[in-house]
C-alpha cells in the first residue's frame, strides 16, 4: 500500500491544470533531477552561477508552496518545455525543499513513489557541520529500496563546488541524515547538538535540539504528504528559537524519532501524525518567512 500511496501526487506535488507540462518528461529519475536542478536557482547559489537575483524573487519565490504555482513562475518567465535548461535569471529562485518536491512530482507524474525527507547534510560548506537540507526519496524498482536523491546537486558544475563525492541519486545515509536519525545520534552522544543546524551556534539561533526537533515535525509532515514551506510552524515549536527544549519535549522526540527514522512503517507514520495533535499539520500555520516575516497562512 504504502508505494502506490508514494506514487500519486499530494496537494503540495500537484501540477494541477499544468500536467500536460510533464507529457514528454523522461522517464529516468536521473534525469528528471537535473531538469529540476535547469529550472531552479537556490536563493544563495547567485554567485556560483554569476547572478544578482532580483529582490522581489529573492524574497518572494520561496514563499511558493504548491507546484501548480511554482510551474506558473517558471512558464511565465520562460515558456519553453521544462526540459530546456532555463539560463539563471529565468529560473524560479527557491531552496533545497523546492528542488526536492520538484523532483518528487516529476516522480510522481511518472508513477515513481517518490517523496520529501528533511534532514542534514554533511556535504555543503564546514566540514564537520551537517547543513539543514532536504532531498527526494524514491523507490528503485531494480533494488527494490528506497534511494535518497539530491536533485540540487545534478549540475555537476554545481556539485564541484561542495564535498559530494558520491552519485546525487543515490545519496550515502551517512551523508544525509533524517531528522529523526539525527535526534538519535544526538541524544546517544554520538553527535554533538552543534553540528546541526542552519548554521554554525555563533551565527543565531536555529541549531541544536530545538531545531532537529522541528524537522522531525517537516519530516514526519513529508512522510504523509505534507510537504510545508521549512519556515511553517506548529504545535511545540512555536517557543523561541534557541531556547533549551524541556526534558518532556525531549522524552517526547525520543518516542517519536525511531517512527521516523530507518526503514519507515508506513502504518506507525501514518498513525502518529494523524492521532497526535501536537504533531499533525493544522489547517491555520505560522509561516515564519526569513524576508517577509511572520504570518498566518491557511492551506490548501
Amino acid at each position: 500500500m504504502s508505494l502506490a500511496h508514494y506514487a500519486t501526487h499530494s496537494t503540495f506535488s500537484d501540477p494541477g491544470e499544468l500536467a500536460h507540462l510533464y507529457a514528454d518528461l523522461p522517464e529516468a529519475p536521473s534525469r528528471l533531477a537535473r531538469i529540476a536542478r535547469d529550472v531552479l536557482i537556490h536563493r544563495v547559489e547567485g554567485e556560483l552561477f554569476g547572478h544578482a537575483h532580483p529582490t522581489d524573487r529573492l524574497h518572494n519565490d520561496a514563499e511558493t508552496r504548491y507546484i501548480d504555482d511554482i510551474l506558473r513562475i517558471i512558464v511565465e518567465r520562460d515558456d519553453a518545455p521544462l526540459a530546456q535548461r532555463r539560463e539563471p535569471g529565468d529560473r524560479f529562485v527557491g531552496t533545497c525543499r523546492d528542488f526536492a518536491l520538484l523532483h518528487c512530482s516529476f516522480l510522481r507524474g511518472q508513477g515513481v513513489p517518490a517523496r520529501v525527507r528533511s534532514g542534514f547534510a554533511d556535504y555543503f560548506g564546514t566540514t564537520g557541520f551537517h547543513y539543514d537540507h532536504v532531498v527526494t526519496e524514491y523507490w528503485d524498482e531494480k533494488r527494490g529500496a528506497w534511494l535518497l536523491a539530491d536533485a540540487q546537486l545534478a549540475d555537476p558544475v554545481i556539485t564541484g563546488n561542495w564535498n559530494a563525492d558520491f552519485d546525487p541519486m543515490d545519496v550515502p545515509r551517512d551523508r544525509f541524515l533524517v531528522a529523526g536519525e539525527a535526534w538519535q545520534a544526538i541524544r546517544a552522544g554520538d553527535a554533538d547538538q552543534r553540528t546541526f543546524g542552519l548554521h554554525a551556534p555563533e551565527e543565531g539561533p536555529f541549531w541544536g535540539e530545538r531545531f532537529v526537533a522541528g524537522n522531525i515535525r517537516l519530516d514526519l509532515a513529508a512522510l504523509n504528504k505534507v510537504e510545508t514551506l521549512l519556515w511553517d510552524v506548529w504545535g511545540e515549536d512555536e517557543g523561541e528559537p534557541g531556547r533549551p527544549l524541556p526534558e518532556s519535549s525531549r522524552a517526547f522526540y525520543d518516542r517519536v524519532a525511531p517512527v521516523v527514522s530507518g526503514e519507515v512503517s508506513f502504518v506507525a507514520a501514518r498513525q502518529l501524525f494523524t492521532e497526535d495533535d501536537t504533531l499533525r499539520t493544522p489547517r491555520t500555520v505560522t509561516c515564519y518567512a526569513p524576508f517577509n516575516g511572520p504570518s498566518l497562512v491557511t492551506l490548501r
